[in-house]
């Protein structure tokens, strides 16, 4: 490899390397999501993945690229879950030890996979409550320590053994590909198989997708040079990096033609739908390229698409938050603070004549506990569908109750909710 890109040789001779420690994962079409876009979809399913997500790829490739003796002083890397669980799983597999720092924030079940996967070769530390937090920590150890940095993105080792996934579903298609899309976190996935696919298919469309709450790849496309956002949205974990890389940035200028920005809470709707309609159990980083197919939906009818569900570790815990997120986005969940008139009865009535037939309420709470009559309650409202919010509004101001809604309030949103 020279110092600045990476060719469609280094991806083979990577997926040489890779042949004996990765799953050649299925590339499967979806006949639900076909029929749904008019086009036909195709999944390549690194959910599947020996560690249920792509990330091994490039954590194995580098990892094989060093000498003993570098192996000997151990490797070290950051990680907000997927790339955690591939060094882990390259570490045991080589035996050789390593530091893994994951913020704080990582769900359960990634930082369990972590140390089930590494065994007695690895030592999770968590830090910071971003992924860059994390980065600054074990870029620090690296050097006091003299252990190798191994990038969860910003290597061309890494690159090209993220750029394999795009060697195997350009082999596996038997049709012509339209449309590839692929999530982007620091950039790494999106830059190794945008340069396979458009080395060997150059008029195939390759489609970057990023989350509404950290579109750092998109911006810094968009001014022309690699910034750093001030604050992110972490829920969508797998790809909630503030700044992208230096060699992913400049690759994805050459082999990325558009990249979609879909909000969190759609992302939501798609886990969903997935594992409702699919069986299929997509991490929020997974379900982007799903989601991101109702923006492109007049591009992509009577098309071959192909959409990498990058990664399946989903923590059960979160599925309450997914539903919930899912259910405010549709708009058929909706919050209040509602002043009750301070006389006996006015709770029945707001159930019996406010309330319609088919609303539920999901929470309900005063928010004064010592001197309930004299504060608002919080009111959790979930409809059958969201054509029955302004009804619902229409009669509270119909009843003259004073009410606020939450949902249209970031700050007490994020204070009460």
């Amino acid at each position: 490899m020279n110092s600045q890109s990476v060719k469609l040789e280094d991806i083979i001779v990577a997926s040489h390397v890779l042949k004996d420690v990765v799953h050649h994962t299925p590339l499967q079409k979806n006949f639900i999501l076909s029929e749904k876009y008019n086009c036909n979809v195709y999944l390549k399913r690194e959910d599947l993945q020996v560690v249920r997500s792509f990330k091994i790829r490039g954590a194995y490739h580098l990892m094989r690229s060093l000498t003993e003796d570098q192996l000997s002083k151990g490797v070290v890397c950051a990680s907000a879950g997927n790339h955690a669980q591939g060094l882990a799983y390259s570490c045991k597999a080589l035996q050789v030890q390593g530091k893994i720092f994951m913020p704080t924030t990582t769900p359960r079940q990634k930082i369990s996979q972590v140390k089930l996967f590494g065994g007695t070769y690895v030592e999770v530390i968590l830090i910071g409550d971003t992924f860059d937090d994390s980065l600054k920590e074990a870029v620090r150890c690296s050097e006091r320590e003299g252990m190798q940095f191994v990038h969860p993105f910003d290597h061309l080792k890494v690159i090209a053994g993220q750029g394999t996934v795009g060697l195997e579903l350009m082999n596996d298609m038997r049709e012509q590909v339209d449309y590839v899309f692929a999530g982007i976190g620091g950039g790494g996935l999106a830059a190794g198989v945008g340069t396979y696919v458009k080395g060997i298919s150059p008029t195939t469309k390759f489609i970057g997708v990023e989350a509404t709450g950290a579109p750092s790849m998109q911006q810094s496309i968009e001014q022309g040079e690699i910034i750093t956002l001030g604050e992110i949205d972490k829920f969508v974990d797998g790809t909630a990096v503030k700044r992208v890389g230096e060699l992913t940035y400049e690759i994805c200028q050459k082999v990325v033609d558009d990249i979609i920005v879909v909000p969190e809470g759609k992302v939501c709707t798609t886990i969903l739908e997935l594992y409702n309609e699919n069986a299929i159990v997509a991490e929020p980083a997974g379900a982007l390229t799903i989601t991101a197919l109702d923006f492109y939906r007049e591009q992509i009818a009577g098309k071959n698409v192909v959409c990498i569900i990058s990664g399946g570790n989903n923590d059960i815990d979160r599925m309450q938050e997914i539903k919930e997120r899912s259910l405010i986005y549709e708009g058929l969940k909706h919050y209040f603070t509602v002043e009750f008139p301070q006389r006996s009865g006015a709770l029945r009535e707001f159930l019996d004549e406010v309330l319609g037939p088919n609303d539920d309420i999901t929470r309900f709470e005063y928010t004064k506990k010592t001197s309930k009559e004299n504060g608002p309650a919080l009111v959790g409202i979930e409809l059958k569908s969201k054509e029955d919010y302004e009804p619902l509004i229409e009669r509270m101001v119909n009843k003259g109750i004073k009410y606020v809604e939450i949902n249209k309030n970031p700050h007490l949103f994020n204070l009460l909710i």
